[in-house]
């Protein structure tokens, strides 16, 4: 008798040992938080999809046991598309399309790498339905379309932006790897589709458009079939661009610093501030301090009542100066993430020191919450310059103003957070002041677009043997400067039809 109580005690022991271990792969850390599973347990099983469970949390992954839209990945095995399709639309999730649906393959692949493997074609469970009443001819006429940016006029108004956000991510993260050829790459292919009157429904569509290479060609065919770039939504869960991404929003931080930062383990702004070896200089001090307000975009109303302060501010101090607003609100946006003027004095030498005032003033009204200020280092001695550089010579000063909600027309006013009491938010502002005989290609260049801007420099120089930048045109068979008093006559230099600005967001 007692040795059949003790196989019985042992006997129980074991059995109990089964959810003690459950338990405790269920306290497994979450290494993948981007990621949510769920696994159709539909022609799987029970049984093995509790094996699959246990192993994806026991490798990090979260699991989820009811589809819900928390869910970022439905795995299956052995489903038809239609089947499995046809029930997943029945559980009424809010955004299906932005579901990753994939075929068991995807998973085994995860658990042999440890990891969420990107995700490819090959992975993943879609029906493919024909497009019969789809037009798949050219939106426009290919020889009408140039590679250059210049020669094409392009509004705000983006029919396909599904394909130029993907685009414009793709050329940012390999602006982070430093990769300055397929950047460009991608630019070229957004700036090329933003101008298209009409989207793109099919790759035959866009044969023979130019700045469209095989890799982006590849992007676009798996955003027609599958509504969504997946290399993409691997970037967006790497740590490092995640990171980069965040460091460069603040106002002063450019990628190297961001790379220096996330080199040394830092990855929230609340570890840099509370780094104590990192040492800030005064323009990201600013940056942190105004970064709820600051990383906000501004709105057209806001860019216009900035526009009547700067006015009243620079016409008190002289009357007869030209100011102009440029940058993306000159193009018809309807935010941006600052605002840009130019100003200058009709008479040659006058613009000197007129920033300074005007630095001044904005004190006196007790507005300016910070200022950097950048004289001219402006030679014309040293004209032309063969290499473009993206700041410009002229004096400048780059700002932090106060602006009030009563100061703001219409009825949204402020840009700012819900629950966000005070009357009044913080906006970057950059004033430039060349001199009026420069005016007109500074006003070209602080217009933009990046892309717009870039493809007239380079139109100038292989098509018409001439060198342009902020400061002059210089024309390298006649070897001098070209002068011009309005962007239309620098155009007619070039041989170009005049694009308006709102005709520029290429």
């Amino acid at each position: 008798p007692n040795n059949v109580s003790k196989l019985t005690t042992i006997s129980l022991v074991k059995k109990r040992k089964r959810p003690v271990e459950a338990v405790a792969q269920g306290q497994v850390e979450v290494k993948f938080k981007e990621v949510t599973l769920y696994l159709v347990e539909r022609k799987m099983g029970s049984s093995r999809r509790n094996f699959l469970t246990s192993l994806a949390r026991s490798k990090g992954f979260r699991v989820e046991d009811v589809l819900s839209d928390d869910v970022t990945h439905v795995v299956a095995e052995d489903n038809q598309a239609e089947v499995l399709w046809a029930w997943l639309m029945g559980h009424g999730l809010r955004d299906v399309s932005r579901v990753a649906v994939l075929d068991i393959s995807w998973f085994t692949d995860s658990m042999r790498e440890g990891r969420p493997v990107r995700v490819e074609t090959r992975h993943c469970i879609q029906v493919r339905e024909p497009v019969v009443s789809v037009n798949c001819s050219p939106p426009t006429a290919v020889a009408n379309v140039s590679q250059y940016a210049c020669q094409r006029r392009t509004t705000t108004e983006n029919h396909n932006k599904i394909f130029t956000d993907v685009m414009e991510e793709l050329a940012e993260s390999s602006e982070f790897n430093e990769s300055k050829g397929p950047c460009l790459a991608f630019r070229q292919a957004a700036s090329v589709l933003k101008s298209l009157p009409s989207a793109v429904h099919c790759l035959e569509a866009i044969q023979g458009l130019p700045c469209l290479g095989e890799h982006t060609k590849a992007v676009m065919e798996e955003i027609l079939t599958f509504g969504r770039s997946f290399k993409v939504e691997e970037i967006r869960c790497d740590e490092r661009y995640q990171a980069l991404k965040l460091f460069t929003s603040v106002f002063g931080v450019g990628p190297k610093t961001a790379e220096k930062w996330y080199r040394r383990g830092l990855r929230s702004l609340q570890e840099i501030l509370t780094e104590p070896n990192i040492q800030l200089n005064r323009m990201q001090r600013a940056g942190f301090l105004y970064y709820s307000d600051i990383s906000k975009a501004v709105s057209k109303a806001e860019a216009k009542a900035l526009g009547c302060i700067i006015e009243e501010t620079v016409h008190w101090i002289a009357p007869d100066a030209i100011l102009a607003l440029t940058g993306g609100f000159r193009r018809g946006k309807e935010y941006g993430h600052d605002v840009d003027f130019l100003l200058t004095m009709p008479e040659m030498g006058k613009e000197e020191g007129l920033l300074l005032h005007v630095i001044d003033r904005l004190k006196d009204q007790g507005i300016l919450l910070y200022c950097e200020y950048q004289g001219s280092t402006f030679d014309v001695s040293k004209l032309p310059s063969c290499r473009f550089e993206d700041m410009d010579c002229f004096q400048k000063c780059f700002l932090i103003l106060r602006l009030e909600q009563g100061q703001v027309e219409g009825e949204r006013g402020l840009q700012r957070d819900p629950g966000d009491s005070r009357g009044w938010r913080a906006v970057r502002v950059d004033l430039v002041a060349p001199p009026v005989d420069c005016y007109a290609f500074a006003l070209l260049g602080w217009t933009g677009s990046r892309q717009f801007g870039r493809d007239l420099r380079t139109f100038a120089q292989k098509e018409r043997q001439m060198l342009l930048d902020n400061h002059a045109l210089y024309d390298k068979t006649k070897k001098l400067c070209l002068l011009a008093t309005t962007e239309e006559e620098i155009f007619a230099h070039l041989g170009l039809e005049y694009v308006e600005p709102w005709q520029r967001n290429a």
